[in-house]
């Protein structure tokens, strides 16, 4: 059960984190992520965490390896698990119709910040972070700015999350030796 909550608490430090990443080293500051995002926000095609994988999928293989299933790997399990919600919902927020009525909300709002306001409506995961901050739009304002995106349709083609499986393959086989 204390693994459980840890990872819980670990997923929800994840939706500050990819707040803070999104907002702040995207948005608001140049970093090395900016030129990154805004290709992203050029062409949705372009899938902005995909290089982030390995990294993280090493981080969580060494935690595991050198700490077994420690307070903090099960803590930060719930971040790595965090990570992969969002990069599971970020991709069907673009490429998918909607399947709940919470991933239809959050596509709304996804859609008002890549179409109308790339201020707003920050958070992919969840909007807490949005209303904490200040950027997320009162429900009004919501309902019309959603209303200037009602005619974008799920984003037909493919992605470059291929380029997942070629970093991988390329690491193993160095792994490999």
């Amino acid at each position: 059960m204390d693994g459980l909550i840890l990872c819980l608490l670990g997923f929800f430090c994840w939706t500050f984190i990819e707040y803070a990443v999104h907002a702040w080293m995207c948005h608001i500051y140049q970093t090395f992520a900016s030129s990154l995002h805004t290709v992203h926000h050029r062409d949705p095609h372009a899938v902005f965490a995909v290089g982030a994988w390995p990294l993280i999928a090493l981080s969580w293989l060494a935690a595991f390896y050198t700490w077994g299933w420690s307070v903090g790997v099960q803590f930060f399990s719930g971040v790595v698990v965090g990570f992969a919600s969002y990069e599971a919902l970020h991709y069907r927020l673009h490429f998918a119709r909607s399947l709940t009525a919470f991933e239809e909300h959050q596509r709304r709002r996804h859609l008002v910040h890549h179409y109308v306001n790339p201020s707003l409506c920050l958070g992919v995961t969840s909007g807490l972070w949005d209303r904490v901050f200040g950027t997320e739009p009162s429900p009004e304002q919501l309902a019309e700015f959603s209303a200037a995106t009602r005619g974008v349709v799920p984003l037909e083609g493919k992605s470059n999350l291929w380029l997942l499986g070629r970093v991988m393959a390329r690491g193993w086989r160095r792994a490999a030796g």
